[in-house]
């Protein structure tokens, strides 16, 4: 077998380290029974190799470029360019260039050819780096192919390809070119074919473009291409373009432009035979890959010719299902942490989930709440909509969306829904009752002792545990936790401050006219143990001021020696005893906090710091009692109001008493909305901590090689590993892989079983044009500089930013205390940011899509969190 040059039909998947993605496709494609490719060879990766890595010159410009970021345009471009020259003008090596001719001579160097870049880093499953190198169609003669071989080899330097790899993280080094040879066909009408809708990601539904002369046309832009939507052998759409010009190619080589004459122009230009014909090939193609495909194809003389195929690789994946109607509700959406969950953490989530534990399904390192069950029920779906409304109002949207599909909701199965909330509602709601009745803020205080003593016993009793046994005591107490999370004590208070916070901004809004009175009720209600950790960190940020070396260390402080580097320090044991005071009440929070994996506060202090430097810079000290002051008295100032007013009213008096009433119960008990989450969240550093330790134990067995590898295996993986001492390393080799993938995608609201995506939208009112529309979550209009912060840890408040981000988890909280208004692209009524931006009296609009792309950091920005709209002002 020649080194330099393989044919299609010597060439399958496992040649993609010689002839890359594309030329590996084509191989595999000229394998498939009825599928015909036009006939070609490859150019390998070793001749690429040979002719160019061990120029000196060449490898001097690799350093350079290989230290570039991806904001260096300008040195890209000088780099490239240079390298490419070098390619181009390089010598082919006698041998090489020897087997090269030898294979046109085979097919005959008189044909035309397309002459095509095939890089190792292309059309790979999930990063197509599709147009990253060039085409070059209608090459005629030896000596212009050998010329357009090194065209394409440059090509892999061109500016668009260096700073995708730099995006992608793929090494410059590492990326080969092979070359594609391929008998160019002159069709009457070619296009692309994707076996997935790339509209609307549905699995099921296969999209075509077509238009007439070569696909280049409809690839580069230059036409309107007709698009025909095919399910299982049925046309179910056709869009016919107006196809004014064509591609074709000219006799002795080179392709021109050609105006279609106008009787043609409007003229369909596949018959249907034709679209069903090519949608079965489409899925034979995608059947053999074992995946969506993306596909170019060429008709000539009625016989269709593919000419490509790669895969599809912006579908989000879908979870493993039974092949019935399914529906999945992002769960991330509805806990306010998008980000991608290592297997050990869904493992928790699962045990933790009050509702949806069984329907909980995995997908894109993301977990998805199978609500099948539930929408095909009128009761399931009226409960499942609401409470995805109160947290998330696209997701409701899209939802309500897809219950308009009569057909599809008649093919849902049924079966035992996610929410079942059985005799135990009614005990919420008898207890919510007396608790109500009562009104003793004692019986908060009480109950958070009491969950404390629990923790504590429990964090007593986990120390004498190890092995097996650690692993059977954390299911048990998951167990007891669940049970006490979730039982009347907890939730009948829970019941009574939803109840009391809704009757009151109903009433007030009939009675007064007057919307959202609670978001200033609620300001420093007691008993919070969220955003009473914000104005903490306020007292933390008032020790640390006071020293200028603690200040300084801070801008390069490390975890790993970060109380060693402090007490060398003036005032370092002073921060020290505050951060770690903090901590001891705290330090089990951290952005992403549900996942069990993320490295905590207490783990990685440096976290805290951002927000430090941002409370020394914008408030003075002692500004923790300041702004709780300040809150209590809004928050009573308003009582008073209201309850002036009412007064006023008819029947004024048997109103203003009860409303009363309400506003005292409203202060006494919504403060613990919060704490149910806090205590879970707590328990959870307990079990990281115990089994980091079982970690630490299979590293020095030789089993795995770091301590943070078991975050990629399940509880039940990683109890068989601590039991058998023994584990199949390559599972989690395969899940890094696999997460470096996963942590950049996008998880959808909702989809179905299909991978189609459903989706949402507002409706928008009196909203300016041009504003971002969201869901109002805390009262008021603010105008301020937009910060936008995609990571914590990265962020940089002055007085008088506005916050925008993806969405907030509790551990945010300190950071709100240095904002003017939030705006997150996830998130509901009752979500963190939008209680919290109510505690602290920031205007809020949540849910606002791609607020982290269409606001740039810096610009002014107004933000409405009555109307729940955002206006760019510049």
């Amino acid at each position: 077998m020649s080194k330099y040059v393989l044919s299609f039909n010597a060439i399958s998947g496992t040649n993609l380290p010689e002839v890359g993605g594309k030329g590996a496709n084509l191989g595999e494609l000229s394998r498939i029974e009825g599928i015909v490719v036009p006939e070609g060879f490859c150019v390998t990766t070793e001749a690429y190799k040979r002719t160019v890595v061990h120029n000196s010159v060449f490898n001097a410009l690799l350093d350079q470029l290989s230290l570039l970021k991806v904001d260096d345009r300008v040195k890209i471009s000088e780099i490239s360019k240079k390298i490419r020259t070098i390619i181009e003008e390089a010598e082919i090596a006698k041998d090489i260039e020897g087997e090269i001719t030898r294979y046109l001579s085979k097919l005959d160097e008189r044909y035309a050819y397309a002459v095509r870049s095939s890089a190792t880093a292309e059309d790979l499953p999930l990063a197509s780096f599709a147009g990253q190198q060039d085409t070059y169609l209608n090459i005629m003669g030896k000596a212009v192919i050998f010329q357009h071989i090194r065209k394409c080899w440059a090509s892999l330097f061109t500016d668009r390809a260096v700073t995708y790899r730099i995006q992608n993280g793929f090494d410059h080094r590492k990326v080969y070119l092979s070359v594609v040879i391929q008998r160019m066909v002159f069709p009457q009408a070619s296009g692309i074919m994707f076996t997935a809708d790339p509209v609307t990601f549905n699995r099921k539904v296969l999209s075509i473009d077509a238009s007439f002369g070569l696909g280049e046309a409809l690839v580069s832009g230059l036409v309107n291409a007709d698009i025909y939507k095919v399910r299982e052998g049925r046309i179910l759409d056709r869009k016919i373009a107006t196809k004014k010009l064509a591609i074709y190619a000219l006799q002795a080589g080179g392709t021109e432009e050609r105006e279609i004459e106008s009787d043609r122009q409007n003229v369909q230009t596949l018959t249907d035979e034709q679209i069903l014909q090519l949608e079965a090939m489409g899925r034979k193609i995608e059947a053999h890959f074992g995946r969506p495909q993306d596909i170019e194809w060429c008709l000539v003389k009625n016989t269709f010719y593919i000419v490509q195929s790669r895969p599809i690789t912006t579908l989000y994946p879908t979870p493993a299902n039974d092949g019935k109607s399914r529906v999945y509700a992002s769960m991330g959406h509805l806990q306010m942490m998008t980000e991608d969950i290592k297997p050990l953490g869904m493992s928790f989530i699962q045990f933790l989930s009050f509702w949806f534990g069984e329907n909980l399904k995995a997908a894109g390192g993301r977990l998805f709440i199978d609500g099948t069950y539930d929408l095909s029920s009128p009761i399931g779906r009226k409960i499942l909509l609401v409470s995805t409304g109160k947290a998330d109002v696209l997701m409701k949207n899209a939802l309500t969306n897809l219950m308009k599909r009569q057909d599809f909701v008649k093919s849902l199965p049924r079966g035992k829904g996610s929410i079942n909330m059985g005799t135990g509602a009614f005990t919420w709601v008898t207890q919510a009752i007396k608790i109500y009745r009562k009104n003793d803020i004692r019986i908060i205080e009480d109950l958070i002792a009491h969950n404390e003593e629990l923790i504590q016993d429990m964090k007593q009793r986990i120390e004498k545990v190890s092995g097996d046994a650690l692993f059977e005591f954390i299911l048990k107490d998951t167990k007891e936790l669940k049970a006490v999370l979730t039982g009347p004590e907890n939730m009948s208070v829970m019941v009574v401050g939803g109840f009391v916070s809704s009757w009151i901004n109903k009433k007030m809004e009939k009675w007064l006219g007057e919307k959202n009175v609670v978001d200033i009720l609620s300001k420093s209600v007691p008993n919070n143990v969220t955003s009473e950790m914000g104005l903490a960190l306020l007292d933390v940020s008032d020790v640390v001021r006071q020293y200028p070396a603690v200040i300084e260390y801070f801008h390069h402080a490390m975890d790993e020696t970060f109380f060693e580097d402090l007490a060398k320090l003036e005032g370092g044991n002073a921060v020290s005893a505050s951060i770690r005071t903090y901590l001891e009440k705290y330090g089990m929070r951290c952005s992403g906090e549900i996942d069990i994996t993320k490295a905590r506060w207490s783990e990685k202090p440096t976290a805290l710091i951002p927000m430090i430097l941002s409370n020394i810079k914008g408030f003075e000290p002692n500004a923790s009692h300041v702004k709780f002051e300040q809150g209590r008295l809004e928050a009573e100032q308003k009582e008073r109001e209201l309850i002036s007013r009412l007064e006023e009213l008819p029947g004024g008096k048997q109103k203003a008493k009860k409303a009363k009433k309400m506003i005292s119960v409203l202060r006494n008990f919504l403060g613990f909305r919060e704490y149910p989450k806090y205590s879970f969240i707590k328990r959870f550093q307990i079990y990281k901590s115990a089994l980091m330790n079982e970690g630490v134990k299979l590293v020095e067995k030789g089993i795995i090689r770091e301590k943070e590898d078991i975050y990629y295996l399940s509880f039940e993986e990683f109890r068989e590993a601590i039991r058998t001492n023994r584990l199949d390393y390559s599972i989690i080799t395969t899940r890094k892989e696999a997460y470096e993938v996963y942590e950049k995608l996008t998880p959808p609201r909702v989809m179905t079983s299909e991978g189609e995506i459903i989706s949402a939208e507002y409706h928008t009112g009196n909203i300016p044009q041009d504003a971002l529309v969201g869901i109002p979550v805390s009262s008021g209009i603010i105008e301020g500089r937009a910060r936008v912060v995609l990571k914590l840890e990265d962020a940089n408040i002055e007085e008088g930013d506005i916050l925008i981000t993806s969405f907030t988890d509790p551990s945010w909280t300190p950071l709100f205390v240095s904002v003017k208004g939030l705006v997150t692209e996830v998130g509901g009524l009752m979500t963190h940011g939008a209680v919290i931006t109510r505690e602290y009296g920031l205007p809020g609009v949540v849910g606002v899509e791609n607020a982290t792309k269409l606001i740039k950091d810096g610009q002014r920005i107004r933000v409405n969190g009555t109307e729940g709209y955002v206006e760019i002002l510049g």
